[in-house]
């Protein structure tokens, strides 16, 4: 029997903010891999082989505890649209770099969180009072200060790139709202999971096809970013995401997810020798100071009840 999604969410508290930030740095961390095996396959067709791999691992998790009737329990039309919304993400972001800057493409990807807040203000709990809106706008800001620059490139080229990814931000936004709003909420994570790396899977390894990017150069390297992405990114953590999606406020926990490509800048500059300028450093301070002040009811009424001055 399918377990039935928890109706309360709450704010974060400690584990929940402590897992984010672990997976913040997992999801960084994926960037740096896939950049550093680029040159022997193309990003797309990395991301649909570790889709792949996750699908296999959890169609088989899914239709062994729920044998045949797995996809008819009504969850089948909302999963395909929250899987469509995800590698919609991808093939955007992944079309966007081919047109713009990393640095654009990470600007307007993380966009998602406000189309989140927009998709999810008829939920009450869900609702941002205007400091919590001023604390995105702030933390949003962060990001353009960090990343947004100089380009190099023709504007008409980029600001067709910056749309691809800003379409990539709607996407992941948005896809937040579909789970909240359709069946495939009510269905097991696993489940979840399965319907997004599912269609991720089909779309993708068809979209690298058609685009001429799937060849593919073994090698050590190659085949442990490919581990990596598949085992840790596409299945360990999606489970935890999702499991946080169910139990927190999807508004916060995308708000707190601003520090994934913080943590992927940092994690290039330790691994990769990328430069880190002051630019970048007084974004990352914007986008912490963003998420204190959308928490900062909560952080106070915690520290009351638990007698630490403010």
């Amino acid at each position: 029997m399918t377990p039935a999604l928890s109706q309360t969410r709450r704010p974060l508290d400690l584990r929940a903010a402590l897992i984010v930030l672990a997976l913040c740095v997992i999801w960084g961390a994926q960037q740096v891999a896939m950049k550093a095996v680029a040159a022997d396959v193309a990003p797309t067709m990395q991301l649909g082989i570790r889709f792949a791999g996750a699908a296999i691992f959890f169609g088989l998790w899914v239709f062994m505890r729920e044998g045949g009737a797995a996809l008819a329990d009504g969850t089948l039309r909302s999963g395909v649209l929250l899987g469509s919304m995800f590698s919609l993400e991808f093939i955007f972001v992944g079309e966007a770099l081919a047109h713009t800057t990393a640095a654009h493409t990470i600007v307007f990807l993380y966009s998602a969180p406000i189309f989140s807040a927009l998709g999810l203000q008829f939920l009450p709990e869900e609702r941002l009072r205007r400091l919590q809106w001023a604390g995105i706008t702030v933390a949003f800001l962060g990001i353009v200060v960090a990343f947004l620059g100089r380009s190099g490139r023709p504007t008409s080229e980029v600001v067709g790139g910056d749309l691809l990814a800003l379409l990539g931000g709607v996407s992941w936004g948005l896809s937040n709202v579909v789970l909240r709003r359709g069946r495939v909420g009510n269905a097991a994570t696993e489940k979840t999971v399965f319907y997004q790396v599912g269609m991720a899977a089909v779309l993708l390894l068809a979209f690298a096809a058609r685009t001429d990017q799937t060849r593919v150069v073994l090698s050590l390297p190659v085949t442990l970013a490919l581990l990596f992405q598949t085992l840790v990114v596409a299945i360990a953590s999606y489970l935890a995401w999702f499991w946080l999606l169910r139990h927190y406020l999807t508004s916060r926990l995308m708000l707190l997810s601003l520090l994934t490509p913080i943590f992927g800048v940092a994690l290039g500059a330790l691994l990769l020798g990328d430069p880190i300028d002051l630019r970048f450093a007084f974004g990352t301070l914007l986008v912490l100071a963003g998420i204190l002040i959308v928490n900062a009811r909560q952080i106070l009424q915690r520290s009351s009840e638990n007698g630490v001055p403010s």
